[in-house]
């Protein structure tokens, strides 16, 4: 039997990432999975992933990588998965796809996008482990100018619904508020 997965949603800023880590914060030993990547010569980048190091027990675990499907798919390791952030997740599939430059979205990449996104979604799916994702709710704001920009929008509305699907609990998080929108409540 699969255990619990949860996901949370909201937009930048909105307490998301601290409301995941609250789910898990009893628990002594946590992966957690940061899909942020580094951004060379980017202070403000770096001030964020030390605040988000700094507010994680020291008894947590921390993986750089956007190889979830192998995360999720790991039995050998018990521990409860904590993965911030899907959004970030999508960004660097579209990167790895070309997939911000019309004629490769329009040439393939759009097929290559949909299928990690599809093997991202199976793996939460079918997960044995407790898995805790955070994503940006990015449905509720300005329309992007681009086209690339829309891309992302609709590409991570339409994996969020693709995990939410196969979620046993969704949380909206606005303004570090939570609200149940499947599940149990917190």
């Amino acid at each position: 039997m699969a255990l619990p997965r949860t996901l949370l949603l909201g937009g930048a800023r909105s307490g998301k990432s601290t409301r995941a880590e609250l789910l898990l914060a009893d628990r002594p030993d946590v992966l957690y999975v940061a899909t942020s990547g580094t951004r060379d010569g980017d202070a403000d980048w770096a001030r964020r992933v030390d605040l988000h190091r700094a507010r994680r027990p020291a008894s947590w675990r921390t993986a750089e990588t956007c190889a979830l499907e192998e995360v999720l798919a790991d039995g050998s390791d018990p521990a409860p998965v904590l993965i911030d952030c899907l959004a970030l997740w999508l960004t660097a599939v579209m990167d790895e796809c070309g997939a911000w430059d019309d004629g490769v979205w329009l040439g393939g990449g759009q097929e290559a996008v949909e299928e990690r996104c599809a093997a991202l979604a199976a793996a939460w799916a079918g997960t044995r482990r407790e898995a805790v994702a955070v994503s940006n709710e990015v449905g509720m704001g300005v329309v992007p100018a681009t086209a690339a920009g829309r891309r992302f929008r609709d590409t991570l509305g339409r994996l969020n619904m693709a995990v939410a699907d196969a979620s046993e609990q969704v949380l909206l998080v606005v303004a570090g508020q939570v609200l149940t929108v499947k599940g149990a409540a917190v």
